[in-house]
């Protein structure tokens, strides 16, 4: 990939980032009411109205939204996140606890996505016997339209409370992520092996393949050497985008199990209308999300010699269209 194309897949990266802040930020300040409101408007707290103007000028609400909006971008640049209206402890804090439970289920969950996703594909290709290759097919469908805090509930009741494989109650942490993991790996792999079955349907058509065939290769040779490598590739750009999803279904996964993360600290923040924290999630997300895609763009070429290869014809095509008084002596130059 040239610098030019780098250069402009991170403008857009940081565009995006900078959408994704606005628009959370002018969705949260066109709500009635604010933060110090919800927590500090009770009348049992006996605040009167200028304690409470007090209150909303030290976290700035005071001010006009356009001049907090640029006074809460500089922070954000500068590191400084803000605090929390209901907690009062740093916005930083919050989330450097919060954060690394989140990142391991989001991982572990995509990680399981990936492979339940190869194995649906690969055997509603490959299965041995029409029917269980008819019903791998079926599957994800079936997985996409089904609800995740639908699927968790499903999993307690059939691993910890009918066959107590999962302790509900006093679990190590390897046991209390077995089951928040495979809630986030079932809707996820859907998409996953949707998308790998139609690259592995296309691939299989290629005349290559024919060609391996008649020259003797075996099923499995064919499956793992041939078919597999081009049809990951899609998957892989898939699996990139999925990755902003798993914020999302953490939030649920994390209000079912119980679990303290970037889930549950959202699910709190927006109960609370806790501004500073909402705005700093939407931030994290967003990074995370922008990285992997770029990430995935930027390796797409070099697990593809195909891109590599139109990369390098284009700019020898580039070459080639040279003007001729670049490449060549003027005319009636002195020889």
């Amino acid at each position: 990939m040239t610098r030019g194309a780098v250069l402009r897949r991170v403008g857009q990266a940081v565009l995006v980032l900078w959408l994704a802040y606005t628009g959370a930020f002018v969705l949260l300040a066109a709500l009635p009411g604010d933060a110090v409101m919800a927590r500090f408007g009770n009348p049992d707290l006996g605040l009167t109205p200028d304690q409470l103007e007090q209150i909303r000028a030290s976290y700035g609400i005071d001010q006009p939204l356009i001049v907090r909006y640029f006074e809460s971008i500089g922070a954000f640049l500068s590191g400084n996140l803000g605090y929390s209206v209901q907690s009062g402890a740093a916005v930083s804090d919050l989330l450097a606890e919060a954060l690394p439970s989140t990142l391991t289920l989001a991982v572990l969950g995509l990680a399981g996505a990936v492979v339940l996703a190869v194995i649906i594909a690969f055997t509603a290709s490959y299965g041995k016997g029409a029917w269980l290759r008819r019903v791998f097919r079926n599957l994800p469908p079936l997985f996409v339209s089904v609800p995740v805090f639908w699927i968790g509930i499903v999993l307690v009741q059939i691993f910890s409370f009918q066959l107590g494989l999962v302790p509900v109650i006093g679990a190590s942490d390897a046991q209390a992520l077995i089951l928040p993991v495979l809630t986030l790996t079932i809707p996820i792999a859907a998409p996953l092996a949707q998308v790998f079955l139609r690259s592995i349907d296309e691939v299989r058509e290629q005349p290559f393949v024919s060609v391996v065939k008649a020259r003797g290769a075996s099923t499995s040779w064919l499956l793992w050497r041939g078919v597999a490598p081009n049809a990951l590739l899609p998957v892989l750009t898939m699996a990139g985008l999925l990755f902003g999803e798993l914020v999302g279904g953490a939030i649920v996964t994390e209000t079912v199990f119980g679990r303290t993360g970037i889930g549950s600290l959202t699910a709190q923040a927006v109960a609370n209308r806790d501004t500073p924290v909402l705005l700093a999630v939407v931030v994290i997300a967003t990074v995370v999300y922008v990285v992997i895609n770029l990430t995935v763009d930027l390796l797409y070429p070099v697990l593809d010699p195909r891109l590599r290869q139109t990369q390098a014809r284009t700019r020898a095509a580039a070459v080639a269209a040279q003007p001729a008084s670049d490449t060549h002596e003027p005319t009636g130059a002195p020889r």
